[in-house]
């Protein structure tokens, strides 16, 4: 069977910053649409801006005096229709569950939702943002410059945090078996150059890209912006996790290919619009029209309780 081009690019990428970074959400887009009509697509969406700009990113869409082109670009019987699709990844919830997933020797998505959902009324906002900062910093190799913590520092925190009582302490009371974890982890990071972080969202949001223009076995062949984090090591362990679903991965740079210029624009769009739902600003009118491109199994929660 003849392979399905997917034009890809992300929104929000900072690799393993989950938290304290420029952006709390991270959107991967795909679209599947023709080179000619990529092209046509951009052109409408120029003329119906008329900005001089040379090139044209989310921004542009999202400013108020275009949202009728923006409402246009995402309705129902707009240009993506049917051709476009996005996986949302809430950063703060994605390491929460990288969290639970590692530490706790029975963790569930049920538990981090509740330890996500309780943990900043439980510990305090600020605690709570330490805390996970300190579990991040604990799982990188090499961490951001001025945040680290060692795994006996990050293992004392939880017997600290163990101590408060409700859910949240309860479950974090399960991380107190975590240490050989966090060791094996840390050793087969060092050695093996093709291992997925757990901390990072992009590998996980290509393969869900990957499912879902797959669906029925068609195989997928990415055409994806250029992006670093996508090494050769990780494009053979896409390969390895999706099998014949994934036909191959090839490179481009998003001013040369207007259809990825178009999965940008979604990327981007999708993006603001989740981290303002996330925040307690949503437009329910474009969280609306966003809906239908939105992968089911993107990872997200609630707000958080405060």
């Amino acid at each position: 069977m003849r392979p399905v081009e997917i034009a890809c690019d992300e929104s929000g990428s900072e690799g393993e910053n989950l938290l304290g970074g420029e952006t709390d959400v991270f959107a991967h887009a795909g679209v599947r649409m023709s080179g000619p009509a990529a092209a046509a697509c951009v052109g409408e969406i120029r003329a119906r801006i008329g900005s001089p700009a040379t090139e044209y990113k989310a921004n542009h869409l999202l400013r108020a005096k275009h949202r009728a082109v923006l409402e246009w670009l995402l309705a129902p019987d707009g240009p993506l229709a049917g051709r476009g699709h996005v996986h949302l990844t809430g950063k703060t919830f994605f390491a929460v569950r990288a969290a639970v997933t590692l530490l706790a020797e029975d963790g569930t998505e049920t538990m981090a939702r509740t330890l996500h959902r309780t943990g900043p009324a439980a510990f305090g906002a600020a605690r709570w943002e330490f805390f996970l900062t300190a579990f991040t910093s604990v799982l990188r190799l090499r961490p951001r410059r001025g945040v680290t913590t060692s795994p006996e520092e990050f293992f004392a925190l939880v017997d600290e945090l163990a101590g408060v009582p409700g859910e949240a302490g309860e479950i974090v009371a399960r991380f107190r078996r975590g240490p050989e974890r966090v060791a094996a982890y840390r050793a087969r990071l060092a050695s093996d150059p093709g291992l997925v972080p757990v901390l990072d969202p992009l590998v996980p949001a290509v393969i869900h890209t990957v499912r879902h223009w797959s669906t029925g076995g068609t195989p997928v062949a990415l055409v994806h912006d250029e992006q670093l984090a996508l090494t050769a090591e990780r494009v053979l362990q896409l390969k390895a996790t999706l099998g014949p679903r994934l036909a191959g991965v090839r490179f481009v740079d998003s001013r040369s290919d207007a259809r990825v210029q178009i999965a940008d624009f979604l990327a981007g769009v999708a993006r603001r619009i989740a981290s303002d739902e996330l925040n307690g600003r949503g437009d329910p009118v474009l969280t609306g029209l966003l809906e239908s491109f939105v992968d089911a199994g993107s990872v997200w929660d609630e707000p958080t309780d405060s």
